[in-house]
């Protein structure tokens, strides 16, 4: 197969739900750390920088000094976490002061937790509770009119997001009711409801199973991780041309929306992440977690390359198909045909793209499935440069 072939099949991205969800799990919260060289480097290329200014409406100095301090945001958030302990109630990027943000309770360890370079903000609850919280309302049965609900460090609490036409409706308020019995929480209104939505299959840069179109996340040792609506096991892949990679060897959703796919037959496998030319093809570099408030950008096969912030983690999205859980969202667009590709933070896997709402013309949200999950759960190794 042509060099170009291989790139652009091995690297491609989509999403097959536009109006979707993503996902996060606490697992990913202790991904592999930065290494030394990696954050060292600088901290991306003169087009990302580019698209940062386009998507985030910042001057390039801004988009440099602000990629700088998230990689250096990553490690602190680490060392701060455990020195925070059983008082930790969450972390943020804060853009302005380009410093992590920790949350801790009661009269948690301040001065250790400044030492670490974190700025430190007293909360009710630890993150330890508002989890618990959590997973009580993900025992819920949520009716349509309730969106999503993720554990929001800022505030406290578990927020719900319940669909605005919805409101008042008897399901909606038994389950705020219910919900607000589990501990603490906020609520929330937003105008769409999310969804899923697969795209028919079209040209371009993505893969196939059966008449669908998704788009490569990651390439790992072996493969490639994606979305897990994009297809069951066993499902056969075949490329932008048309031609034969690989099957189905893992899936999960919903509950979960990740999978991971095969190679072979000429196709191989390589640590980029396709820039669509809005900006250059983007190494892959590790897969340290940024952390909320962070910068972050998606590639898919309908909409290419967009930017924007993370919004929250562990979030479950109320898909009709059943709930996802601890997903993470951003204000990155995304639209029909961009499932299962690439979220990445300057040179460092974030997840996969699972689904939104809105639009590239009008703006909207999407999820991710984090993908350190998604390693720790088949057991890859992420393919970086």
């Amino acid at each position: 197969m042509r060099r170009t072939t291989v790139l652009r099949a091995a690297v491609s991205a989509g999403l097959l739900i536009s109006v979707a969800t993503l996902g996060l799990t606490q697992a990913a919260a202790d991904e592999a750390p930065l290494s030394p060289a990696s954050a060292s480097r600088e901290p991306a290329s003169s087009a990302l920088i580019t698209a940062m200014q386009h998507d985030l409406g910042l001057t390039k100095q801004q988009a440099t000094v602000r990629l700088a301090d998230e990689t250096a945001a990553r490690g602190v958030e680490r060392t701060a976490r455990r020195a925070a302990g059983t008082s930790y109630g969450g972390s943020w990027f804060d853009a302005k002061s380009g410093r992590i943000v920790v949350a801790l309770t009661g009269a948690g360890p301040r001065e250790a937790v400044e030492a670490t370079g974190a700025r430190v903000t007293r909360v009710k609850h630890s993150q330890r509770q508002l989890d618990a919280t959590m997973a009580r309302i993900d025992a819920l049965d949520a009716p349509a009119g309730v969106g999503s609900w993720h554990v929001d460090p800022k505030s406290s609490s578990v927020v719900i997001n319940v669909v605005s036409t919805h409101r008042n409706d008897n399901d909606v308020r038994d389950f705020v009711t219910r919900a607000r019995a589990s501990g603490p929480v906020s609520v929330q209104q937003t105008d769409k409801a999310p969804s899923t939505l697969a795209a028919g299959t079209v040209g371009g840069d993505p893969y196939y199973t059966g008449n669908v179109r998704c788009s490569i996340g990651f390439s790992v040792y072996g493969g490639f991780v994606t979305a897990g609506h994009c297809g069951r096991p066993s499902a056969g892949v075949s490329g932008w041309d048309g031609s034969y990679i690989g099957n189905f060897q893992g899936s999960s959703f919903p509950d979960n929306d990740y999978a991971w796919v095969n190679v072979g037959s000429g196709w191989w496998t390589v640590p980029v992440v396709l820039g669509w030319g809005t900006v250059s093809d983007q190494l892959v570099r590790g897969s340290g977690e940024a952390p909320i408030g962070a910068s972050i950008c998606r590639s898919g096969s309908t909409s290419h390359w967009h930017c924007g912030n993370v919004l929250a983690k562990n979030e479950t999205v109320n898909y009709s198909q059943g709930a996802v859980h601890q997903m993470t969202k951003t204000s990155v667009c995304a639209e029909p045909g961009d499932s299962g590709g690439s979220f990445i933070s300057g040179d460092q896997a974030q997840g996969v793209t699972s689904g939104g709402w809105g639009n590239c013309s009008s703006g909207g949200e999407t999820w991710y499935q984090p993908v350190n999950e998604i390693l720790n759960r088949y057991g890859l190794t992420l393919h970086t440069a």
